[in-house]
């Protein structure tokens, strides 16, 4: 009885600090719709080192801070590290309206860490509604360039770049802003989607001209389906195979909202 009570003392630690590590449900946010979806590396692990979260600004003309990213290694000493991150941005979402600033506290938050040197990379998004569409603001910190998917099916990049976080004192960032009209979107991914392999020889990457090709055929694609495409893609192509943790984000500006409050009651109804 004295091991089963240990047991279960450790089995409820244990789903405590996964709901905590897990990335969160993301749903629409006054009138800006988003989802995400996350595949650990390995089928029995369920956290590693790819991330996302959404925090609602306290107002309701602010922007919502959004963010995804990717860390170095895999499995929990992985997720522990993406814990501090989320953690620490958290803290520093209210100032997002400085994306320089943020990137830097960041970057010095993890080089102050004792042990081995961990990096990591990020995209960091800031959306706010203004009529039918939706502004962006995007950064990215040494992560794959955020895509833009419009209504005629045209993949666009976003004009971002960034040097990666906890490598260097020093940090660079350009940010691009981004105006998505109803049914566009914008896609935030880690690289895991792209250097995924598999194919009939089990070892071609997936890469960067397929999930062009295949966000094509999501315009006007709500933000759940979008993010289910690419998890779908990826995981047929890589078949059982092995492969890194994927992270999947997509902003869109639905064709249709509720504006969302932070404390979750719907404010009203928009249809483009």
């Amino acid at each position: 009885m004295s091991a089963a009570r240990l047991y279960a003392e450790q089995h409820a630690i244990t789903q405590a600090l996964l709901r905590e590590l897990l990335p969160p449900k993301l749903v629409q946010v006054r009138g800006v719709e988003f989802a995400g979806g996350y595949r650990a590396s390995e089928d029995a692990e369920q956290i590693g080192g790819d991330f996302y979260d959404v925090h609602p600004a306290a107002d309701e003309d602010g922007e919502t801070f959004a963010l995804l990213g990717d860390v170095s290694g895999k499995g929990l000493e992985a997720a522990v590290l993406t814990g501090k991150i989320r953690n620490t941005l958290h803290a520093l979402h209210t100032m997002a309206g400085n994306y320089q600033q943020v990137l830097e506290l960041l970057n010095a938050t993890l080089l102050s860490g004792s042990g081995p040197m961990r990096f990591a990379t990020l995209v960091l998004a800031s959306a706010r509604r203004e009529g039918t569409d939706v502004t962006l603001r995007l950064t990215s910190a040494g992560h794959p360039t955020p895509l833009i998917v419009r209504r005629d099916g045209q993949v666009e990049e976003a004009d971002t770049s960034g040097s990666l976080i906890g490598a260097r004192p020093a940090i660079i960032s350009r940010t691009a802003t981004v105006r998505l009209s109803p049914g566009e979107a914008c896609v935030l991914y880690t690289d895991g989607v792209t250097e995924a392999r598999g194919g009939r020889r089990g070892n071609v990457m997936y890469g960067e001209q397929r999930l062009h090709r295949l966000l094509e055929g999501c315009a006007g694609t709500p933000a759940e389906a979008v993010v289910e495409r690419v998890l779908m893609a990826s995981a047929r192509w890589i078949g059982s195979g092995s492969h890194d943790d994927i992270a999947v984000m997509a902003i869109t500006a639905p064709r249709s909202h509720h504006l969302t409050a932070v404390d979750g009651t719907t404010r009203g109804r928009y249809t483009a």
